[in-house]
C-alpha cells in the first residue's frame, strides 16, 4: 500500500468542490488527472470512497469515514510545512515565560490569544513561579522571559522594561484589631503580625514590603488570604487575587489613616542579555511592554 499526498488532497478537494471537474480547477490540475489519484487511493486502500452512479461523486460510508483521516494528515502536512518556515525565518521552537502570580490574570488571555495568531507553530510554556524567583529561572536559562515584581537593584544580568503597576490593597479577616476602629495607623500595622508572600532567595528583596516586627512567610497569595480570614495576621494582597479568591466575602479592607490609595508595585518584563533571543521572545517582550499602565480590577 503506498498513500501519496496528492491522491489524498485529489480525495478531500473532490469532496469540498462537489466534483472531479471542480477540484480539478480548485487545484490546477486536468481533471483526467485527478480521477486518476482518486481512483489510485481507492485501489491502494482497498476500498470504494466515492459512488459514481449519478452526476456527481457521492461518498461511501467507508469514504465518510476515511474523509476524516485524510484532513487529519492534510492538516499535519500544513502544520509541518509551518513549523519549517518559523525555523528559517528564526522563530523559536518553543517559548518559557515565567511570570509572577502578581500580573493580572485577566491580561494574560489577550496577550497571549494574539501571540498565538502572530505565531500559530511556536510550543508555549507559562510557569507562576514567585517573586524573584522569577528572574533566578531567566538568568538560569530556564525561561527565556520573565514577568516579576521589579526590585530595587536588579540583577546586572538581567535587562528589564517596567509594564505596569499592580495595586496592593492592606486586609485583614472581619474579627481581627484592625477591623474593629476607624482609619488604621501606620503604627497600627507594626503591632500586629504581618503575613507576606515568600520566596526562596534575595533576602533583602524580601524586606520591601515588610511593616510589622512578628512577619509570617508563606508561598502562596491564596494561602495569605485564608490565613488573614481566620485572623492569624493582616497583609498586601492585589485586587484581581483578592476578587478572585472565595474568602473574599470574609476579608475587610480597612481605611488608612496614612495613605488614601493603594500601594503600587511595579511590574517588570525581564530577559537575560547573555543570550540571543529569536522573532517571537522579541514579539512578546514589546507586546507586554505595549501599554505601561496600573491594573484596575473593574466594579462590578
Amino acid at each position: 500500500m503506498s498513500v501519496s499526498l496528492e491522491q489524498l488532497a485529489a480525495f478531500v478537494t473532490t469532496v469540498d468542490a462537489g466534483s472531479f471537474s471542480a477540484a480539478a480547477r480548485r487545484l490546477g490540475r486536468a481533471q483526467s488527472a485527478i480521477s486518476t489519484h482518486v481512483a489510485n487511493l481507492e485501489v491502494d486502500l482497498g476500498v470504494q470512497l466515492f459512488s459514481r452512479h449519478g452526476r456527481t461523486p457521492v461518498l461511501t460510508p467507508a469514504g465518510e469515514r476515511l474523509l476524516q483521516e485524510a484532513r487529519v494528515v492534510l492538516d499535519r502536512r500544513e502544520h509541518l510545512m509551518g513549523v519549517a518556515r518559523a525555523l528559517e525565518e528564526g522563530v523559536e521552537n518553543k517559548l518559557v515565560v515565567a511570570i509572577d502570580e502578581l500580573y493580572p490574570e485577566q491580561a494574560l488571555g489577550p496577550v497571549f490569544s494574539e501571540f498565538a495568531r502572530v505565531f500559530p507553530h511556536v510550543e508555549m510554556e507559562i510557569l507562576f513561579p514567585l517573586m524573584e524567583d522569577v528572574g533566578e529561572l531567566v538568568q538560569a536559562g530556564a525561561a527565556q522571559l520573565g514577568v516579576m515584581w521589579q526590585q530595587n537593584r536588579m540583577p546586572p544580568t538581567l535587562q528589564f522594561q517596567t509594564i505596569g503597576r499592580v495595586p496592593l490593597k492592606l486586609v485583614c479577616g472581619r474579627q481581627h484589631p484592625l477591623a474593629q476602629g476607624g482609619a488604621v495607623a501606620w503604627e497600627d500595622l507594626k503591632r500586629y503580625r504581618q503575613i507576606l508572600v515568600a520566596a526562596r532567595g534575595q533576602d533583602r528583596e524580601k524586606q520591601y514590603l515588610r511593616v510589622a516586627g512578628e512577619v509570617w512567610w508563606v508561598e502562596s497569595h491564596w494561602v495569605i488570604l485564608e490565613l488573614v480570614k481566620h485572623g492569624i495576621g493582616w497583609a498586601f494582597v492585589s485586587d484581581h487575587v483578592l476578587e478572585a479568591s472565595p474568602t473574599a466575602p470574609d476579608i475587610v479592607v480597612p481605611p488608612l489613616q496614612f495613605d488614601t490609595s493603594d500601594r503600587l508595585v511595579p511590574l517588570a518584563v525581564v530577559w537575560d542579555h547573555r543570550r540571543a533571543q529569536g522573532a517571537a521572545a522579541r514579539w512578546l517582550r514589546q507586546r507586554l511592554g505595549a501599554d505601561m499602565m496600573t491594573w484596575k480590577t473593574p466594579n462590578p
